[in-house]
């Protein structure tokens, strides 16, 4: 039975809102081994669009390979990582995981171990270390593997922002950088959650990974596509929400993906046959508590200035920090604190900072800082 609303992971199949023009030059550009960099926000789907693409991909000539190193806390996790998904992806059968294990890895022994949970993936240490390969030797494997099978690979790397903060990450990219150009059966899909992190790793002149592939801005769902994907759920659930209702949620999340479905979950829980607007600001409610540990944890970490500099944000004040005026009023100490102000809380990833102006990352915090602050 399929899911009215789905947050908080990728999503899929009749959970997938749009996207058709984004998901139509994704596939185009895996089909012709174009490497790809996904940029967006933070839950804005990303990882959703690869897997559906990856999902949809009806040429048999190509693979996607799809990797998560959220959790790589050094080069060789990283290694161990990319080999790994590799020998299990490019095979249909254990058997023929082990031979390609002992084709493409011949100096290692791995150790492989099946859960007893039926849905469960069998799990691969291959134990790749300095001592026994080179780094070009293993990030030269989907090449390896692409001319033996005959096939155009697309390895597509989630949360590659991790490359950026492993230790000596200069290196690392240079080695990665160095080794995948050259690389003519296989193409990347690199992206990851960190916007300021991957647009650093991809759009600064003096990084390996410059100009490395076309950059793909991956913008909010438009509010209309939205409307017509919640009221058809709850027309599903066998409840009613008018459009209005539908594009209240929307506009107070900002479209933000994960929100919008999250809130809409809340709201169609608290509808009995007709979404009312008590029965969406019960929504808004329980969403604000569902998130307020997380965002309590915000604030505890902070300093005073940061504090009042997010104050100065949620009053509309999203320029001009330095001027003697906003200084005063917000308490944000002298003009050249303004700038490590902005840095920290960039890479605590609370603020967006753009041309337009700077702004609060997250929609649903602004909201819950404002009524904090109404409360106090």
């Amino acid at each position: 039975m399929g899911k009215a609303f789905v947050y908080g992971k990728s999503v899929d199949g009749e959970n997938f809102t749009d996207r058709v023009k984004e998901t139509k030059r994704l596939k185009l550009d895996f089909e012709n081994g174009i490497n790809v960099i996904l940029v967006s926000p933070r839950r804005m789907g990303k990882s959703s669009i690869v897997k559906k693409v990856q999902g949809e991909m009806q040429n048999s000539s190509v693979q996607v390979v799809y990797m998560d190193i959220y959790d790589c806390r050094s080069e060789y996790d990283f290694y161990n990582r990319f080999a790994s998904v590799l020998m299990k992806a490019t095979a249909t059968k254990t058997e023929q995981i082990i031979e390609n294990i002992k084709r493409f890895l011949i100096r290692l022994t791995p150790k492989i171990a099946f859960s007893p949970e039926p849905l469960s993936e069998m799990s691969i240490s291959l134990g790749i270390t300095p001592q026994n390969y080179q780094p070009e030797e293993i990030l030269q494997l989907p090449e390896l593997i692409a001319q033996e099978q005959g096939k155009q690979l697309v390895v597509c790397i989630d949360e590659f922002q991790q490359i950026g903060e492993l230790p000596d990450s200069l290196s690392i990219q240079k080695r990665l950088r160095g080794v995948w150009q050259h690389q003519r059966n296989v193409s990347y899909c690199l992206f990851g959650s960190k916007k300021h992190l991957m647009t650093k790793l991809f759009q600064s002149r003096k990084m390996p990974f410059y100009q490395f592939g076309e950059m793909m801005f991956l913008e909010k769902i438009p509010t209309d596509d939205w409307v017509t994907f919640i009221c058809s759920r709850f027309e599903k659930e066998g409840k009613h929400i008018s459009a209005d209702v539908a594009r209240l949620i929307c506009e107070t999340v900002e479209n933000h993906s994960s929100y919008v479905q999250q809130l809409a979950w809340n709201v169609l829980a608290e509808t009995d046959e007709e979404a009312t607007m008590q029965d969406f600001e019960n929504g808004l409610q329980a969403l604000l508590a569902q998130c307020s540990g997380l965002f309590e944890q915000h604030i505890q970490g902070l300093t005073s200035y940061q504090v009042n500099f997010i104050k100065a944000i949620c009053d509309g004040v999203h320029s001009d920090f330095g001027s003697k005026a906003v200084l005063e009023a917000y308490n944000l100490g002298t003009k050249s604190n303004i700038s490590r102000i902005t840095t920290s809380l960039q890479n605590k990833e609370l603020i967006e900072v753009s041309k337009e102006g700077i702004y609060l990352e997250d929609p649903v915090f602004k909201i819950w800082l404002q009524r904090m602050a109404a409360l106090a």
